[in-house]
């Protein structure tokens, strides 16, 4: 069950750590900076508290310290495409695409002999 957990537990990490950090630009763009790390750092301790849990949670259910990683980076950049796509609105380009082409191919790398082997 902790395979499953890890993964559920960094796209809830993901989406608090991508408003923390692009968030303010829409919402508190006409704030004092001091208020926007502020706020940002407020939302940002959600993201630890999934954060931890969710790598310690994947090395117990036996993920390697690379597949962790790799695994963050492509939840990453889904949520990031997502957030831009939808709250943000800006529009999707192809490099989104190659990008994320990248992101499954390290993930293909790191995965490729099965958990926790690398």
């Amino acid at each position: 069950m902790d395979k499953l957990y890890t993964p559920l537990l960094l796209v809830g990490s993901n989406i608090f750590m991508t408003y923390a950090w692009y968030g303010h630009l829409k919402d508190q763009k006409s704030s004092m900076l001091w208020i926007a790390i502020l706020v940002s750092w407020g939302v940002a301790l959600f993201e630890y508290c999934l954060m931890v849990p969710a790598n310690r949670l994947g090395m117990k259910a036996g993920y390697n310290l690379g597949q962790l990683k790799v695994m963050q980076e492509v939840i990453t950049m889904v949520v990031f495409a997502a957030f831009a796509l939808l709250y943000m609105k800006v529009p999707l380009k192809l490099d989104f695409l190659w990008a994320g082409l990248c992101l499954v191919a390290a993930a293909f790398f790191m995965f490729r002999g099965g958990v926790g082997n690398a």
